[in-house]
């Protein structure tokens, strides 16, 4: 595994508040490993209660975009947008990720057709698997319109 020396906003084609993860750890030819802080400021944050665990298809969604962007800027190519089009079992071993905790969040390339791709996606801390899903994304190859509100002409 290579560390990443990029701020995670520079891999995804989002703006902010919804960059959600904190940053990348690590990645490799098929896989990345991102990190996030349970904290009061970050967004879906519920104070006394921390982040609903629903939100952690999105922190596994956005590990895919990074390990894409990566990618890309291996590759000298712009991070491009890219879509979640559904997961398959998302299970959560708890209602909410608590305030202070940091998560692992790990996106594994199983399968990437082109534009088509599968991951499965685990979310752990301190060892424990507090969720998991298979997610299923599309990246078109070229963004006729950039989305509205977005930075650089991506969203």
């Amino acid at each position: 595994m290579r560390s990443c020396s990029y701020p995670i906003a520079d891999l995804l084609p989002h703006a902010p508040p919804m960059v959600l993860l904190d940053a990348v750890e690590s990645w490799d030819d098929d896989r990345a490993i991102a990190r996030v802080t349970i904290g009061p400021g970050i967004p879906f944050h519920q104070a006394g209660r921390g982040v609903p665990a629903h939100v952690g298809i999105e922190y596994m969604a956005q590990a895919c975009g990074a390990f894409a962007g990566l990618e890309a800027l291996a590759a000298g190519e712009p991070v491009r947008i890219g879509y979640l089009l559904g997961t398959r079992a998302y299970r959560a071993a708890l209602d909410w990720f608590a305030d202070g905790t940091q998560l692992t969040v790990s996106a594994v390339q199983v399968f990437r057709d082109g534009t088509m791709g599968v991951f499965d996606c685990a979310i752990t801390a301190d060892g424990r698997e507090l969720a998991t899903a298979q997610l299923n994304v599309y990246q078109p190859a070229e963004t006729a319109e950039p989305v509205s509100g977005s930075k650089a002409g991506h969203g």
